[in-house]
């Protein structure tokens, strides 16, 4: 099927900065996402989606598209994010680059490129149309890809009634990308008996398996005196910190696993002689490893206060969200449906636990099955970042049959 607004859709969307702040205390954390899902509401109701409201409660946005059959089936829902990562986002100048020849793409005159030596998965979209960034910005294809595939779906069913499917809703949320997003999704708003996050990444991805995650915030409190006169008084609490992170296992970080081995991520790190503080995130399928992961935390600063003068390290952890497998594998329903889906739009599925987690791992555990689906972007969360037009063509295209399969 052809979608002729989806691309300049896209490049709409991902123009407006929706950055997403983790230091903020509201819902949503920055006002340009309100304004963003309002804008969105606007548009849902131009395309003809019914029942269109924003939750001022969490920063949603919903809207139903109308069942066009009588037939008896379960509701479904789609939901994307609006916000975008930790990088830059301000004055975003995607690229588009058509019938890409398989060579090294310039971004812009930034001076950085996306080179197939260093990317090897460019290989895969030799003669395709690719959007990337400009160097300076990320592109904000997590999640502005599933937004507009949602949304293109949306307008292409309501354009054509003569499709048979159920009722759908849909949803365009805030702050995934800091984790909280999804805290306060309104269930009983969103009424469906399962639905699915448009959040992966390249052709082909369905998942049902995520990360469990929670946060640690490590802070120690040193004393500084001066250094000159430092032996046997001074506690330098950087070096502390220091001692605390070489006693987590060296191999047990992002860059050096893969598949479902979890991590401890340290993204945050400052401090004086006087005191210091490190942010890290842990990570682990497993629910046992993941319970283990938090123990060692804890540990480590049970043993390096022992040996100090008195406690001088706290730990705070913080559980974010829980591998959703637990739930649907109890239902395997709608990982099935969209298997069917696939086969019949001609993509080959690919099933793996994600190395990282959607709003539907939260949305799982309150009582909605949501496993999530490719949205067709690659080197998220970055300079790098690019999404081909045909993935996110293809990922409309399996919405829909979801949709018409569902009857």
């Amino acid at each position: 099927m052809s979608y002729d607004n989806l691309l300049n859709r896209f490049l709409s969307y991902v123009r407006v900065n929706t950055r997403s702040d983790a230091t903020s205390s509201t819902t949503p954390s920055t006002p340009s996402q309100a304004e963003f899902a309002q804008k969105l509401g606007d548009e849902m109701r131009r395309i003809g989606v019914k029942d269109v409201h924003y939750l001022e409660s969490n920063g949603y946005v919903i809207g139903t598209i109308p069942a066009t059959t009588t037939k008896a089936c379960p509701r479904i829902g789609f939901v994307s994010h609006v916000d975008t990562a930790d990088f830059n986002a301000e004055g975003i100048s995607p690229q588009v680059i058509e019938n890409y020849d398989g060579g090294v793409i310039l971004l812009g005159t930034s001076g950085f490129s996306l080179d197939p030596a260093d990317f090897p998965a460019l290989k895969r979209y030799i003669g395709q149309t690719l959007v990337t960034t400009d160097g300076t910005t990320l592109l904000g294809s997590d999640d502005k890809s599933g937004v507009t595939e949602i949304m293109t779906a949306a307008e292409y069913m309501l354009a054509h009634p003569e499709i048979e499917h159920g009722e759908i809703r849909i949803g365009f949320g805030p702050d995934e990308e800091i984790g909280t997003g999804a805290d306060k999704f309104d269930v009983a708003d969103f009424n469906v008996d399962f639905g699915y996050t448009v959040d992966g990444g390249p052709l082909g991805e369905l998942s049902y398996e995520t990360f469990s995650a929670a946060s640690a915030d490590v802070h120690v409190q040193g004393r500084s005196v001066h250094p000159g006169t430092a032996k046997g008084q001074m506690v330098n609490a950087l070096q502390v910190l220091i001692d605390f992170h070489d006693a987590l296992p060296n191999h047990d970080r992002p860059e050096l696993t893969e598949g479902r081995e979890g991590f401890f991520h340290l993204h945050g790190m400052s401090g004086t002689v006087e005191q210091a503080q490190a942010s890290y995130i842990i990570r682990d399928h497993d629910d046992s490893a993941f319970a283990a992961r938090k123990q060692l935390m804890t540990d480590v600063a049970d043993r390096l206060n022992a040996s100090l003068d008195q406690p001088r390290i706290t730990v705070t952890l913080h559980d974010q969200y829980y591998n959703m497998a637990r739930v649907i594998e109890q239902n395997m329903a709608p990982i099935e449906l969209a298997k069917r889906a696939m086969a019949k739009v001609g993509i080959t599925p690919v099933i793996e636990p994600v190395r990282g987690g959607t709003d539907g791992s939260k949305i799982s555990f309150m009582g909605i099955p949501m496993p999530n689906l490719f949205a067709g972007g690659e080197n998220f969360h970055g300079r790098f970042e690019y999404v081909s037009l045909q993935s996110m063509e293809s990922a409309v295209d399996l919405i829909i049959e979801i949709a018409q399969l569902n009857v």
